[in-house]
């Protein structure tokens, strides 16, 4: 299986020939994976999923376009599966934990590990591709600065969940949008921006940034 040899190459960095470095979240290329093989579109014969290591990127090319009302702009918050069959048999053996987790999941994955977010793209309409970039240098800089080393232990154990994330999305991103945290714990914009408006202000966490409470392009960073 194309999963294992990729699986093996990530693992065994000291085998002859391959060269070795950390490459990119082996969680989030699992759950890419999984999402690949329960949505690629089988009618395209002839045709595989293809993977393409590079030192600062994995590239993984499935067949065929997005399906039905998925786009690219919608795919983290849409729910719909091209082959329902094989995504039930992958929950009830216990591959996946949910339907539709797939793409949140990468984004939290990569998040998670210090990385960029991952980038989808739709090469000739007929394909998707998915690239999970690898930055060796920035994400050792960056974990040499722990968010513990930014912030106190008792501060960051009375956050909630959602104040935690939001937290944790403008340490590693370097700023967190009402957007940005919505998507990633999957609530509205509305329930995010409350989370946020908690963490500012007089001894807040973040700072807030914008022209206005209805700057379109405001955000939030790490005092």
């Amino acid at each position: 299986m194309k999963l294992k040899s990729c699986d093996f190459a990530v693992k065994n960095a000291d085998a002859p020939g391959v060269q070795k470095q950390t490459f990119t979240s082996r969680k989030s290329i699992r759950a890419q994976w999984e999402k690949v093989v329960t949505h690629r579109d089988y009618s395209f014969r002839g045709d595989y999923i293809r993977v393409s290591m590079f030192d600062d990127r994995l590239e993984i090319l499935s067949p065929g376009a997005l399906p039905n009302i998925v786009t690219l702009d919608n795919m983290r918050t849409t729910r719909y599966s091209r082959n329902p069959r094989i995504a039930r048999t992958l929950v009830e053996f216990g591959w996946v934990r949910e339907l539709n987790e797939g793409v949140k999941r990468i984004y939290t994955e990569m998040q998670d590990s210090l990385l960029n977010d991952p980038v989808y793209t739709e090469p000739g309409g007929t394909k998707v591709q998915l690239t999970l970039e690898n930055n060796i240098v920035a994400r050792t800089v960056r974990r040499s600065e722990a968010l513990e080393d930014r912030i106190s232990a008792e501060a960051i154990a009375s956050l909630g969940d959602y104040e935690l994330a939001a937290v944790r999305l403008a340490f590693t991103n370097g700023k967190v949008t009402a957007r940005g945290l919505a998507e990633h714990i999957g609530r509205d914009r509305r329930t995010a921006s409350r989370v946020l408006g908690k963490l500012i202000g007089e001894g807040g966490l973040l700072e807030w940034h914008g022209s206005s409470p209805n700057d379109p392009r405001q955000f939030y960073t790490i005092r």
